[in-house]
């Protein structure tokens, strides 16, 4: 199990960068969450095996097409045990 907290800059909120997260990250078969910052950014943290994880982090590099994202800064974390992947506020 690997786990990986990710803030994503750039034009990433009002977007639906978070509802696209979360369906992405469904997709891939990670868990976790994403939220919002108060910086204009968005953090996420993400759960699974090391190359579902890399996978997640590979799309956040992208996003949605609404979005621009103009950094993605990645940093090993502990696992929470979260179940899913959810939107927090």
């Amino acid at each position: 199990m690997k786990a990986v907290q990710v803030v994503v800059s750039g034009r990433v909120q009002g977007v639906g960068f978070r509802w696209s997260t979360r369906r992405a990250a469904e997709r891939i078969g990670v868990a976790g969450w994403v939220r919002n910052r108060e910086d204009g950014a968005v953090e996420a943290h993400i759960e699974g095996s090391e190359d579902r994880v890399a996978a997640m982090v590979a799309w956040l590099e992208q996003g949605p097409a609404e979005a621009n994202v103009t950094r993605v800064e990645a940093a090993e974390s502990s696992p929470e045990g979260v179940e899913g992947f959810g939107i927090r506020a």
